[in-house]
């Protein structure tokens, strides 16, 4: 073991971009995945006499400086326990790199000692680093004075430095501080320094690694992004800043990341005061919250891919939302479902196309048709919610005709008053006699208090999923009225309309025509023959009569 020559401080060849470039978790290419055998025999080594006799164990299949370094990190990080009691008792503590080897737990700086001392036995140059973090009781927006209060490392690798925290690369402490778990974190090994930033900050601004460097103010205000963050492959959110002031009632917060992620959040603990939707790559979310004052909102994300539906929702941001105004306008039916909206989520189980890519439908008459392209073998339900509930989900479909045309569906909407209302999408295959799966939903929103739609006709189990009702639409008939039937309907050998008499349609062009008198009846049936030589009627439609 040859002795290290003192550490040369950083120079212009060891700096990085400031901000990120988004190409690489690391500061040099390495690969996590290069060094499993070598990770699997870290792990194993039982060596605790001494510091020398420990490195000696862990070089035994380390060849090159970097495999050395990756065989101590790892080491430290599944050996050395976060010491929650000594933190609260410093006097009681030693951060002696023998004494932290015999004990198997420290804090900060004793890992940082540790480490140092193993590399200067290894041969490599390394130094120690203390400053500020955004770490253990952090909280956002708060500003740092006094005496630094967290230590990492440096070390010198092909020919530059780079950085690393065994403290945080070992697990975390509960929020009582009173519990540590190891929980391997692989982000702090040879953080990018551009990422190291965003929650270390050195006392020696040189240390950042960074051209230019930045400022203790612009430490504080920067908006903190865990490493979840960037394991999950986010790349940037705005605003950049961790506070956000409403303006007329109103914050709005975006995500950009690499490929398409699921999230949620939590504002007060709740996902009710926002609109938030699935973009390609990322997120948006506008919130509204209903009382003023500062509100924590958390933002959660989780990786799309089909199989890994095990994985857990994992917390990467975190807000403070100050609200001046409230906006009551915005306040949501409670059935709403985040996200709103269709998204590739919603593509990606088959509905192509939308007509209406907002959140939002807006609707002045209380009418509004929406129209998607659907993937193969999917039958379609949806329903519709109104913010007083006084829908129930069976009182809700009438106020919905579903039409379906070839491989195209329409969902046309009547509302039965003003207001806002959730419409929700559900789909199953064909081919699976289950249950559907709720989709996705909108909002929809008219603000005409004259409106006040009928439910469309009741449809019966065989009236199929291709006929369309082209007149009447409503499923309320004026009384004493002469009133005009236009349906399209196929393999079908007659159409009865029966009122108080019974009226036949005539086909014409595939569709099957006629009127009929409502005049001394409270309901209307569509009744089809399906084969001309049996006598047997189906009833397809049920109308209703006005009372005179």
């Amino acid at each position: 073991f040859q002795g290290t020559e003192a550490p040369r401080p950083p120079g212009a060849k060891d700096l990085h971009a400031y901000p990120w470039d988004k190409s690489c978790l690391k500061s040099m290419p390495v690969d996590p995945q290069q060094f499993k055998k070598l990770d699997a025999y870290a792990l194993k080594v039982n060596v605790k006499s001494s510091v020398e006799e420990l490195v000696k164990a862990l070089l035994k299949q380390a060849r090159t400086d970097l495999e050395k370094v990756r065989a101590i990190w790892m080491w430290i990080c599944h050996h050395i326990e976060y010491d929650v009691v000594g933190y609260h008792n410093k006097s009681q503590l030693s951060s002696k790199p023998e004494d932290v080897l015999q004990m198997g737990k420290s804090i900060c700086e004793g890992y940082a000692k540790l480490f140092e001392q193993m590399c200067s036995v290894a041969g490599i140059q390394c130094k120690k680093l203390s400053g500020h973090s955004k770490g253990y009781g952090y909280k956002t927006g708060q500003s740092f004075t006094g005496d630094s209060d967290h230590a990492w490392n440096a070390v010198y690798l092909e020919g530059r430095w780079h950085l690393l925290d065994s403290t945080w690369g070992s697990g975390s402490v509960d929020d009582a501080f009173t519990k540590f778990t190891y929980r391997y974190n692989e982000f702090y090994f040879l953080t990018h320094p551009a990422l190291f930033i965003n929650n270390h900050f050195p006392d020696n601004s040189n240390w950042q690694l960074l051209k230019p460097t930045l400022t203790l103010k612009e430490f504080e205000n920067n908006m903190l992004h865990n490493s979840n963050f960037y394991t999950l492959g986010l790349l940037a959110t705005h605003p950049e800043t961790p506070i956000i002031r409403t303006v007329n009632g109103k914050a709005s917060v975006s995500v950009d990341c690499r490929t398409n992620m699921l999230f949620m959040f939590k504002l007060k603990g709740t996902d009710e005061h926002g609109l938030m939707t699935l973009k390609k790559q990322g997120m948006k979310l506008d919130l509204y919250p209903q009382k003023t004052g500062r509100h924590k909102l958390e933002i959660f994300a989780k990786p799309s891919k089909a199989e890994a539906s095990d994985d857990v929702y994992n917390c990467v941001l975190e807000y403070i939302v100050e609200c001046e105004s409230v906006d009551k306008a915005m306040r949501f039916p409670k059935d709403l479902h985040q996200p709103v909206g269709p998204s590739w989520f919603s593509e990606r189980q088959g509905f192509l196309r939308p007509s209406h890519r907002e959140p939002i439908i807006h609707t002045n008459d209380g009418r509004c048709s929406l129209t998607f392209t659907l993937g193969k073998d999917i039958s379609v339900l949806s329903s519709l919610h109104s913010e007083d509930s006084s829908l129930t989900e069976d009182m809700g479909r009438p106020h919905i005709l579903q039409i379906h045309r070839g491989n195209q569906i329409e969902l046309k909407v009547h509302l039965p008053h003003a207001g806002n209302f959730v419409l929700k999408i559900y789909s199953k295959k064909k081919s699976d006699p289950g249950n559907y799966d709720y989709i996705f939903n909108y909002l929809i929103t008219c603000l005409n208090t004259e409106v006040k739609w009928p439910a469309f006709p009741q449809r019966y189990s065989k009236w199929l999923e291709d006929y369309e009702i082209l007149e009447p639409l409503s499923g309320l008939l004026p009384a004493n009225r002469n009133v005009h039937f236009k349906l399209k309907m196929h393999g079908i050998a007659k159409v009865l309309v029966q009122a108080e008499n019974t009226y036949p349609l005539t086909h014409n062009r595939g569709c099957w025509e006629g009127t009929c008198s409502t005049s001394g009846c409270r309901e209307v049936f569509v009744m089809v023959h399906e084969n001309a030589n049996h006598s047997f009627y189906s009833h397809v439609l049920k109308y209703e009569v006005e009372t005179q």
